[in-house]
């Protein structure tokens, strides 16, 4: 972990990041489904919570949102997060009522069996289960693990037209209704904090910028991209008619310090230790330094990662579209990623949104982030 200093905080936010709002916000926000390129409910309520805090707005054609303050500034900088979350899509029902499915995303097969679901219909949510033989019936060490091929659905149909009068077809997207909670106070858990804790964060930086009356000499967009789980997708699309000059991006790294990661493989990172920071090919050397400056001078903890090649999310989109963007990567350590138990330190969320906040105040109007001056 990077030590911090100890000099006076140039911008501090407040010391209590989160209030009853954003909290209440935040829960209804992580329980809606928002499955890849189904994300419409879930941006819905993101974009209704942002509007005090923006100037304007618009959606693009697949579904990524951009709240927009200072919308007729030259220069522009972006804060981005991704809105969808893994899921899966109805792939074959046969004859018995039985439901075959295929990925939506990076779905997790081993956590599947004995999970409920919601199936997604025009007729509505129809209730499911993932079925798997029970215990008593396997040869130990003969056993099937799960994968996608061999996972099924029961919705209690006994045949194949049993479940197409309930609405479901192939292409109806499954997803977990796994609720948030708390764990010891702040440990917050639940499913799709990967990437949607994402746009939580950026929403509060434009809730205390608008309270703290914060004027920034640039246009910012508040970007809540579709599509990131099947290829970074939404930010491919949104960076080309947004052409930003610089794009700081949140998404989530992995807490390697929960039993059976192995850190040489993956790095070393502890939630509770404060935002991630990455080094890659995609990252912007001169805001990277602008990043750690801020973080050093407010007192805020951060660890570093080297990403090699690329980072995996939505930086690369930004970074290597639109002619070339200055981009950075923030990441949030997150246990049990792309598991229905996802789970964050609440003070790392504080930290990530503190570092962004107080990162924008650092850019001027035109700053100059060429890589030779």
């Amino acid at each position: 972990m990077a030590k911090t200093s100890k000099a006076k905080n140039e911008q501090a936010t407040p010391a209590k990041v989160f209030n009853e709002r954003s909290m209440k916000f935040l829960e209804s926000y992580l329980n809606n489904a928002s499955p890849t390129g189904f994300e419409s409910e879930g941006q819905k309520l993101w974009l209704n919570y942002i509007k005090p805090y923006i100037d304007e707005y618009f959606v693009d054609t697949y579904g990524t949102v951009v709240g927009v303050v200072n919308p007729d500034a030259k220069y522009k900088v972006v804060i981005e997060a991704h809105a969808d979350e893994i899921s899966w899509f109805v792939h074959y029902i046969d004859d018995n009522g039985f439901i075959y499915v295929r990925r939506n995303g990076g779905s997790d097969h081993q956590i599947a069996p004995s999970k409920r679901v919601n199936i997604h219909t025009d007729k509505g949510i129809v209730k499911a289960v993932f079925g798997w033989p029970a215990i008593h019936t396997r040869k130990a060490g003969k056993e099937e693990t799960p994968s996608v091929d061999n996972i099924f659905l029961d919705c209690g149909a006994r045949s194949k037209k049993a479940v197409e009068d309930m609405g479901i077809h192939v292409g109806c997207v499954v997803t977990y209704p796994d609720e948030f909670m708390i764990l010891n106070k702040d440990h917050l858990v639940g499913r799709a904090l990967d990437n949607r804790m994402g746009g939580f964060m950026i929403a509060e930086v434009a809730r205390l910028l608008k309270e703290n009356k914060v004027k920034l000499p640039f246009g910012l967009y508040i970007v809540n991209s579709v599509q990131e789980e099947i290829g970074l997708r939404g930010a491919e699309m949104i960076v080309e008619r947004i052409r930003p000059d610089v794009a700081i991006v949140t998404d989530v790294c992995h807490d390697t310090n929960t039993p059976m990661i192995k850190k040489l493989e993956q790095g070393d990172f502890k939630s509770g230790d404060g935002p991630v920071l990455s080094y890659a090919p995609s990252v912007q050397n001169n805001l990277l330094r602008l990043i750690i400056q801020s973080a050093e001078s407010n007192n805020i903890p951060f660890q570093r990662m080297a990403a090699s090649r690329w980072t995996g999310t939505d930086t690369d989109a930004f970074a290597f579209g639109a002619g070339g963007v200055a981009s950075a990567l923030i990441s949030l350590p997150l246990r049990y990623m792309h598991t229905t138990v996802e789970m964050v330190q609440k003070q790392d969320v504080e930290n990530v949104i503190r570092l962004i906040y107080n990162a924008l105040q650092k850019i001027q109007n035109n700053h100059d982030f060429r890589y030779l001056k």
